[in-house]
């Protein structure tokens, strides 16, 4: 059932939104005298992937358990499809969570694990086999009903507690960093997956994460916390491109800030200002920078190859560091490496210099 079909025949309820999946009011929760979450307003909608990205302690995963029942908020109010669900049971609300260590029982069959929440409520044996083998073609696991958790990869579990959830039917998934336990391959395989299972339940995700990459390569939006409060929210893009605080510019991708004096002298103005790494270029300190061109002179103090990508590091003349990411299209490690030392123009066109506000909490 589409989105746009679950609002013609009314299932929304009535709520602050009717396109809201979640909805979060000045919501705050705090252990003893530590604010965890520290009065966030929050709308994810119906049927998106939503991330929630930020470092440890930085309140995201204290939101999560919020929404999923496990913590009460100290104060606020949190919607579910227009419901208010504040002080609503978990078991009462139509979410399931996948956690990081899958929970997994270990002597069921992966089958039975599948279908346990199915077997809890007591519907029918009959029912209970089709949607399991559903759940399971879903996840593409059709073939790995007998096995037992102990006889898969971490990947293959990942998936039997993703098809365990989805076989509720909920109308929204928390994940709590689900991929965190696995190696950056298989990662980075699951992501693709994840999200291609999203789109095709058609069900609201919400993904608690510390990886920017996860959160990027997933999300329809993201919020970016920090210190109990969220400091943007935006589609991957406006977030990596259009960073609104030093925290989000230093957080989401390496970034580089100009403050001070190298600030007036390279920018032309006081303030905090951003430029990411991959928009400069290396260029002749003789070269002469275009009209629409910002530029710097300076020093490569250091350089590290990384296959693809090399990142150079610059002693800017002005004071300060900037650094720079180039693809190696054409250049070898050994060109790459020959470079230290050397005297340089960096350039960058005037549209990707950002200013930025500090963050304050």
């Amino acid at each position: 059932m589409t989105v746009e079909t679950r609002r013609e025949i009314g299932e929304e309820g009535p709520g602050p939104s009717a396109s809201a999946a979640v909805r979060l009011e000045g919501v705050t929760k705090r252990f003893g005298d530590v604010a965890a979450v520290a009065g966030i307003d929050l709308e994810i909608h119906d049927g998106e992937f939503f991330s929630m990205l930020g470092p440890s302690g930085s309140g995201k995963t204290t939101t999560l358990r919020m929404i999923a029942g496990f913590e009460e908020p100290t104060s606020g109010r949190i919607w579910l499809l227009g419901r208010d669900i504040t002080g609503v049971p978990p078991f009462d609300r139509d979410v399931n969570t996948v956690f990081q260590d899958y929970a997994l029982f270990p002597h069921m069959s992966v089958a039975d694990n599948v279908g346990y929440g199915l077997l809890v409520r007591k519907v029918a044996a009959v029912e209970r086999r089709q949607r399991v083998s559903e759940a399971l073609q879903m996840v593409r696991l059709d073939d790995y009903g007998s096995r037992r958790p102990a006889q898969l990869s971490g990947g293959q579990r990942q998936r039997v507690a993703l098809a365990r959830a989805l076989i509720n039917r909920p109308r929204v998934l928390l994940l709590d960093e689900p991929l965190g336990a696995l190696d950056l391959k298989l990662r980075e395989e699951m992501q693709i997956e994840l999200k291609a299972i999203q789109q095709q339940v058609g069900i609201t995700f919400i993904y608690v994460t510390h990886d920017q990459e996860e959160a990027l390569t997933m999300s329809d939006r993201l919020a970016v916390f920090n210190a109990g409060r969220i400091e943007q929210i935006g589609s991957p893009a406006d977030v990596y491109e259009h960073p609104v605080t030093t925290f989000v510019a230093g957080f989401v991708g390496t970034s580089n800030l100009l403050t001070g004096d190298a600030a007036t002298t390279v920018i032309g103005r006081e303030g905090v200002f951003t430029v990411r790494p991959e928009k400069i270029r290396l260029a002749d300190p003789t070269s002469t920078p275009a009209d629409d061109e910002a530029s710097a002179l300076g020093r490569i103090r250091e350089v590290v190859y990384v296959g693809p990508d090399t990142r150079y590091i610059v002693a800017l003349e002005t004071g300060g560091e900037l650094v720079v990411t180039q693809q190696n299209l054409e250049t070898s490690s050994m060109e790459a490496l020959a470079t230290q030392g050397r005297s340089v123009r960096l350039t960058w066109k005037r549209r990707h210099v950002l200013s930025l506000a500090t963050s304050e909490l």
